[in-house]
């Protein structure tokens, strides 16, 4: 499988182990020293541990991803790095409450072995035009 295959496979596995809401699995496709850049967030997140520990917040409070669809993906190959943009579609609970979340993203994934691994996500709201 080339390069680029590998990157949207491993963006794939990352985008539905977040819609099934599935923790471990989806953790798994982050390096440790991920970090992360919500639009939702005061500050940026400067590990994988840093987002696990919120993630684990917003879950006590009621938090779930019910379903996400990705979409107009694009992939830039830069060596051992990996940019993958797409558009992402997502409904999730807070408390009992349901929201449809329309957002752009940015993942960079590095080449790890033989595996790509998220280690950067940047989150923004997609523009209304």
């Amino acid at each position: 499988m080339d390069q680029t295959l590998q990157v949207r496979q491993a963006a794939a596995d990352l985008v539905d182990a977040f819609a099934s809401n599935d923790t471990a699995r989806y953790f798994a496709c982050f390096s440790e020293d991920a970090t992360f850049l919500f639009h939702t967030l005061p500050h940026p997140l400067l590990s994988r541990r840093a987002y696990e520990d919120l993630w684990a917040q917003w879950q006590a409070d009621g938090f779930a991803v019910l379903d996400c669809a990705s979409s107009n993906a694009h992939v830039s190959l830069q060596g051992d790095l990996a940019i993958f943009m797409h558009d992402v579609a997502t409904r999730i609970r807070v408390a009992e409450q349901e929201q449809a979340l329309n957002e752009r993203e940015t993942i960079v994934f590095r080449l790890q072995g033989e595996r790509w691994l998220a280690c950067h996500e940047h989150l923004s709201v997609a523009s209304c035009a």
